[in-house]
């Protein structure tokens, strides 16, 4: 189609551009008549200008005429497919500029309709969201198409197990803007033991202005509309509320509170009655003989002759005590269950020693023993009967211990029981405050009995 020719003064061309349409993504081309009403041989220098320059092209760019001649150029429209070309109409010029005379150029000017076209890039992430019993989604849209839409989304699932929830429901976006929704993913009931369960989903994106360009087409063209995106999918992986190494252990801690009350529990029983009974029973105390004589070993000889009084006279010899601690003279009378406390103070870094002294005639037979470290000190403290180290104790291994002999440990007459305490450092009691020193309790029980010379 070539138009009629319009004059722009002495020397300068007669020029006429149609109108046109063009879809993003594809190519359309007009015409231009470029005509010499001048009296000379002019050559003319094309140029696209305006909006529609970046993707516009002139062909041939420079033309010759002689006066009263016309040539035609083509004008090649190439709108790549972006969302920077908006659809609607765009104007188009082309600057005309002759050689000879400049001052005559001139810039014919038509409207190129830019179509519509929809794109959608959806996408959502996770793909996999494992929970006990819901997972968050994030839906990600960005409008790749050259108008406004709106975009809503339908969840599909194979069964009704899950329930879906978007925030917001509805985008509005501008060509080329991007926006996120939430979706939450429930389930009702959770899975309480054994292997995960995987519930697949799909989600439908609905671009509003597609769809509706798609139903205006059909009515034209008396066909159905055929527009269909493809779904989204996904997956809720719905965990056991108790996994199965917890099975297991609870087995293993079943299987083993079993054994001990069918094995374990009737033998410590059994064990600690024979403790017990073993205890109680009768033994030999210092000077447990008739009328407060030890019956003695030692090999002395004597006589004894009454004097009517009932009372008697022995004979005299030397014997070890029962229990032939160390140290141990003479004989004794039955005596009595006694204990004696020793209190040591100390300050951190010093060393203090505590003692108790055996009565002066008297023989103490040591049972029991038992150590109080009530504060959590730290350090070491050594227990002695007379000359004899019973043991040494580091003070962080215990708060409160205690020691038992069935066969007394018997400490002479004005020998002593030795608590000797090194303090590293004071503990903190139970009133939560580190204490200024070291305090340690040594209490010793036993039977004291008379010594008999």
């Amino acid at each position: 189609m070539t138009p009629s020719a319009a004059s722009s003064g002495p020397g300068a061309p007669g020029l006429d551009i149609p109108a046109v349409s063009v879809t993003p993504g594809g190519t359309a081309t007009t015409s231009l008549t470029v005509r010499n009403d001048s009296d000379i041989v002019e050559a003319y220098t094309l140029e696209v200008v305006g909006d529609c320059a970046p993707w516009a092209t002139v062909e041939p760019a420079r033309i010759s005429l002689y006066p009263g001649t016309s040539e035609t150029v083509t004008i090649t429209l190439a709108p790549p497919r972006s969302p920077e070309v908006r659809a609607g109409d765009v104007p188009l010029g082309v600057r005309v500029l002759p050689a000879e005379h400049p001052e005559s150029v001139t810039v014919p000017e038509t409207t190129v309709h830019i179509e519509e076209f929809h794109e959608l890039r959806t996408e959502i992430l996770p793909r996999r969201r494992r929970g006990w019993l819901r997972g968050r989604y994030r839906l990600a849209v960005r409008n790749e198409g050259n108008t406004p839409t709106r975009v809503s989304f339908r969840p599909e699932q194979a069964g009704e197990e899950l329930r879906f929830g978007f925030v917001p429901a509805d985008l509005e976006l501008a060509p080329g803007e991007s926006a996120e929704t939430r979706l939450r993913v429930r389930i009702g009931k959770p899975v309480w033991f054994g292997k995960p369960a995987v519930w697949p989903f799909m989600v439908h994106t609905t671009d509003g202005a597609a769809e509706a360009q798609a139903e205006a087409e059909a009515e034209a063209s008396a066909r159905p509309a055929t527009y269909v995106r493809p779904p989204l999918e996904a997956e809720f992986v719905q965990i056991p509320i108790f996994p199965k190494w917890l099975l297991a252990l609870l087995a293993a801690i079943l299987a083993l509170l079993l054994a001990w009350f069918a094995l374990v529990r009737p033998a410590v029983r059994s064990a600690a009655r024979q403790a017990a009974d073993e205890v109680v029973q009768p033994r030999p105390t210092p000077g447990g003989g008739k009328n407060g004589q030890s019956p003695g070993t030692g090999n002395g000889t004597g006589t004894g002759t009454g004097d009517g009084t009932g009372k008697e006279q022995g004979g005299s010899g030397s014997g070890v005590p029962s229990g032939g601690g160390p140290g141990g003279t003479g004989t004794s009378d039955g005596g009595e269950q006694s204990s004696a406390t020793i209190d040591v103070q100390t300050s951190g870094g010093q060393t203090k020693t505590g003692s108790y002294t055996v009565p002066q005639g008297k023989v103490f037979g040591v049972t029991d023993i038992v150590v109080a470290n009530f504060q959590g000190d730290e350090g070491v403290m050594t227990i002695s009967f007379g000359d004899r180290k019973i043991t040494t104790i580091a003070l962080e291994t215990f708060r409160n211990q205690d020691y038992h002999w069935v066969t007394p440990i018997e400490i002479p007459a004005n020998a002593t029981v030795t608590a000797n305490v090194t303090c590293a450092k004071p503990g903190t009691p139970a009133t939560g405050r580190q204490a200024q020193q070291c305090h340690e309790v040594l209490n010793v029980s036993g039977v004291l009995a008379n010594v008999a010379q």
